[in-house]
């Protein structure tokens, strides 16, 4: 059996989707339905069980053996809206819980292929997997810095641990997300519903729209993360980027492509995002490709259109 937390959720889906195309169904779904829109996203999937969160966190935490007969866990399952500010909320979601499936996983030498996020190097202006770059400008990035931080330390090696700094990803199966959706689909809406597509004003030396992240679509971090299920072999913490920045122009000019129609529109820059916003991020996939990954990424236009493509379809 696989488990997978979050499995009803944004990537967590998309993994337990990939995980029946490779005609596994033995999937045992932790996740947190009080959002009950979230179960489309598991509609048309086939799993072998359901538990709400905190009764998970209750069996791990007082059964020893709860965990016998898994094979592997994904855990994708955490708060990742970065503007929540109650810290003892998200270090108890983020990091006290991921402590505790950690725990568990190399007691029974589980495999554990666990988010982190780029949010960790916050203000930073490097991008790789080292103490020295990760400068988190929110709780939710220091809440997974924190996770990145115990399992550098209280790993054994008995088992693989693997740490995924997910950038700035986009895809099917995110519409629950809301304001915290990508921009892709924010766009996508914008574009639908007025013809126009809205982006920052230039802000922190970049012009108008000219901020730039590394934008991955989901369907390529699925695929980092079953590579590293066929890898036991391999641990450590790596980012799970395309290595390329892209500006928010060419992302939504990559939405108006797909669309055939539309305009570029630019609004203030929020004050409320003063000294918390990553104007850019680049992820340097170095350790990933060392370790062996060598399946290439898709462009910004490649996934935009792969993704829309299927928005469109149903």
């Amino acid at each position: 059996m696989i488990l997978v937390t979050g499995g009803a959720g944004f990537i967590g889906s998309n993994l337990v989707a990939a995980l029946n195309a490779r005609g596994r169904d033995d999937i045992w779904v932790v996740d947190d339905l009080e959002q009950g829109d979230k179960f489309r996203n598991l509609a048309r999937a086939t799993i072998a069980d359901y538990t709400d969160k905190d009764d998970f966190l209750r069996l791990i935490e007082e059964d020893d053996t709860a965990l016998h007969g898994v094979e592997a866990i994904f855990h994708q399952g955490a708060c990742s809206d970065t503007t929540v500010h109650d810290g003892r909320f998200m270090m108890r979601t983020n990091y006290t819980w991921s402590k505790a499936l950690l725990y568990a996983a190399q007691l029974a030498q589980i495999p554990l292929i666990y988010a982190s996020s780029a949010a960790v190097y916050g203000g930073s202006d490097r991008f790789v997997e080292e103490p020295a770059c990760e400068a988190p400008l929110n709780v939710y990035g220091y809440s997974k810095l924190a996770f990145d931080q115990h399992v550098r330390q209280a790993t054994t090696g008995n088992s693989q641990v693997v740490g995924l700094r997910y950038f700035n990803v986009y895809g099917p199966q995110e519409q629950h997300k809301g304001s915290m959706a990508s921009v892709a689909w924010q766009f996508h809406n914008q574009l639908r519903d007025t013809g126009r597509v809205r982006l920052f004003e230039g802000t922190g030396g970049y012009g108008h729209g000219e901020q730039r992240r590394d934008f991955i679509y989901v369907g390529d971090v699925v695929a980092v993360n079953l590579w590293l299920l066929d890898h036991p072999e391999v641990s450590g913490i790596f980012n799970v980027g395309t290595g390329v920045a892209s500006t928010f122009n060419a992302l939504a000019r990559a939405v108006i492509a797909f669309h055939g129609r539309g305009e570029l529109g630019y609004v203030p820059f929020p004050d409320s995002l003063v000294g918390k916003y990553q104007s850019f991020t680049e992820a340097d996939i170095g350790r990933l490709r060392a370790a062996g990954y060598d399946a290439p990424f898709r462009s910004v236009e490649e996934g935009v259109a792969a993704y829309l493509g299927q928005v469109a379809g149903g």
